[in-house]
């Protein structure tokens, strides 16, 4: 740790928290310096039995800054929930010269409200629109579970495919994604197993599930599949979620990502330039959300 913490004493660093959740499932936050040299990190916080609010997490944001010392502290990330915006807001009035950044990657990660929409009145047009996302992966994930908890189905799927069905924690960014992809991979194997005589002949104590699991290998809508996993935002989260500095390609990227996923939309649904297309307009919106982050990047 010594040549980071000499840089740190140098130039500074920058503080990155992130929540996550350990073995047992118990809410932490991670609490990270970056410096030139690397990151470090400094301490995970048990917060089970915490209220994570603005102030509980400013107060822990100050106990390392008077650790590290205020003048070597010059940017502190966070995602972008309210009570972390806050945050910013407080740790700056208190040290002007240390400025809060929202995290990129979280931001990008804006798309898993398309992947997983919800039905509530105030996300109805997304929902209306992005549903079939949410049904091609619940199915997906369906199929998945039935043959990975359970050792024989598994052994018989491995007898087919020398690729692992990935067991995606759904807090990773992408996770989708990440897991339809890997589907696109295998799609040969889950259709050889599901066809086989082994399949068929096997008689476990869920004989429906196993016809259900069948059916939906066979009538998966392996052409949506294709066409949601051709859209770049899982290329943009890779670039950006890394320890190295990523911010300076994301404008870019961003923009030449929104035109590919116009036109794998309106190529899809056979419309015209000029045309409107209300699933393009959900991620305009999401778009729109990008731009009132991003201010504080340029700031």
């Amino acid at each position: 740790m010594e040549p980071i913490r000499d840089t740190e004493k140098q130039k500074g660093s920058l503080f990155v928290v992130m929540d996550g959740a350990d073995g047992q499932r118990r809410p932490i936050i991670n609490f990270m310096a970056v410096t030139k040299n690397g990151l470090m990190f400094l301490n995970s916080v048990n917060v089970e039995r915490e209220v994570k609010n603005m102030h509980y997490i400013t107060e822990k944001f100050e106990d390392y800054i008077r650790e590290v010392g205020a003048q070597m502290v010059i940017q502190i990330i966070t995602d972008n929930t309210s009570a972390c915006k806050a945050v910013g807001a407080i740790v700056k009035s208190k040290y002007p010269h240390i400025f809060w950044t929202p995290c990129v990657v979280h931001t990008i990660n804006a798309f898993k409200n398309a992947c997983a929409a919800k039905n509530t009145e105030a996300n109805a047009v997304t929902y209306t629109q992005c549903r079939w996302i949410t049904e091609v992966s619940n199915d997906a994930l369906i199929i998945k579970n039935f043959i990975m908890n359970h050792f024989m189905r598994l052994v018989m799927f491995n007898d087919y495919s020398k690729m692992k069905l990935l067991a995606v924690a759904e807090i990773l960014f992408a996770s989708w994604i990440i897991m339809l992809k890997r589907f696109k991979v295998i799609k040969r194997y889950l259709q050889d197993l599901v066809l086989s005589d082994r399949w068929n002949m096997y008689r476990d104590y869920d004989v429906g599930q196993a016809q259900f699991v069948k059916e939906k290998v066979l009538d998966l809508q392996w052409d949506k599949i294709n066409y949601f996993i051709a859209y770049p935002i899982y290329d943009m989260l890779r670039v950006t979620d890394t320890d190295t500095p990523s911010l300076h390609l994301v404008y870019d990227m961003w923009d030449t990502m929104f035109g590919k996923v116009k036109s794998a939309i309106y190529r899809y649904k056979g419309k015209r330039g000029n045309e409107q297309s209300p699933f393009y307009d959900v991620y305009q919106n999401l778009e729109d959300r990008w731009k009132r982050v991003t201010h504080h990047f340029n700031t």
